[in-house]
């Protein structure tokens, strides 16, 4: 390629680069303007919270990126650059605040791992199999909670005609994607095994998928001890684990409303008071996505000016 075509390719990748970091700015500040009464009384209650306990909610809130990196090298097979691994973790979960179901987080993810050299393909698979690795850890601590506080929480019943419907679905589904969905399955499972032939890379997938929600739970459980819930830290973190769960299936931006509204109920149903329950909540939410929320959008632009991402 000549030098002066590749300057113009440059210099047409650059603005639309700036475009993209433009429309995240809007989009945040915008979300920041519609929320900010929770985010002004949030910071009311803490400032006369227990700081000891909000400076450990703090720190466990910090290694949430640092497992949720060790859970994306896991996820492939060949090393990633620590460094920029790291930071991009910090800016997806800024990007997942934007885009609802954690597609922000994906999209960034995608693009970090197709910049290493991976294809477009084995680097979807990755994600896949963190998303996976993730959902079978948060199913395993909600049992092993469960356990711990029997008779709190409590199934709801589902009627035969509900159960029929969703077999009848998934049946057809499979029925009609079945040459697609053989496909994507052999290689997921390729991807899997290649992982799990590498003791180091088994042990960080399954040790960052399990660590992540425990930390948000820890987070959780830290602001409510900091703000004097009378509830035991077990049943806050089963709390947390089963609403979390149950607000996946309302996606928003980063669970914005739906997470918030399950947390609310799941920790008035363990005992605590609706005002106190809400206040452990805006202090979470605070810790976990108001405060880092510039940081991580400078760090994103960054990113993406280096072209990194």
């Amino acid at each position: 390629m000549p030098p002066g075509a590749a300057t113009t390719t440059v210099s047409r990748r650059v603005p639309l680069q700036a475009a993209v970091t433009l429309v995240v700015v809007v989009c945040v500040g915008c979300l920041a303007r519609r929320h900010w009464s929770v985010i002004a009384a949030g910071a009311d209650r803490l400032a006369v919270a227990d700081r000891g306990w909000l400076l450990v909610a703090a720190v466990a809130t910090a290694a949430t990126w640092g497992c949720s990196a060790l859970a994306q090298q896991g996820a492939v097979a060949r090393p990633l650059p620590a460094g920029r691994l790291m930071a991009v973790q910090f800016a997806a979960s800024a990007a997942n605040h934007v885009l609802p179901a954690g597609l922000g987080a994906g999209a960034v993810n995608l693009r970090f791992l197709t910049r290493c050299g991976l294809p477009v393909a084995r680097s979807a698979t990755a994600l896949g199999v963190k998303a996976t690795a993730g959902a079978v850890s948060r199913c395993f601590l909600i049992a092993v909670f469960a356990s711990a506080c029997p008779g709190v929480l409590r199934l709801p019943h589902v009627s035969p005609t509900v159960v029929a419907v969703t077999v009848g679905v998934v049946v057809a589904a499979v029925a009609l994607l079945s040459g697609p969905l053989r496909r994507a399955l052999r290689a997921v499972l390729a991807d899997v095994r290649a992982v799990h032939e590498v003791p180091a890379r088994t042990a960080a997938l399954w040790g960052g998928s399990v660590a992540f929600p425990s930390l948000h739970a820890a987070v959780v459980v830290a602001v409510a001890q900091a703000l004097e819930l009378p509830l035991p830290p077990a049943q806050v973190a089963l709390a947390y684990l089963a609403a979390s769960s149950a607000a996946v299936l309302l996606p928003t931006p980063g669970g914005i409303g739906s997470l918030d509204a399950a947390l609310i109920l799941a920790l008035t149903l363990v005992g605590a008071q609706g005002g106190a329950a809400a206040s452990a909540v805006l202090g979470y939410r605070l810790l976990t996505m108001w405060l880092p929320l510039l940081p991580g959008l400078v760090t994103l632009g960054v990113l993406v000016r280096r072209r990194v991402l």
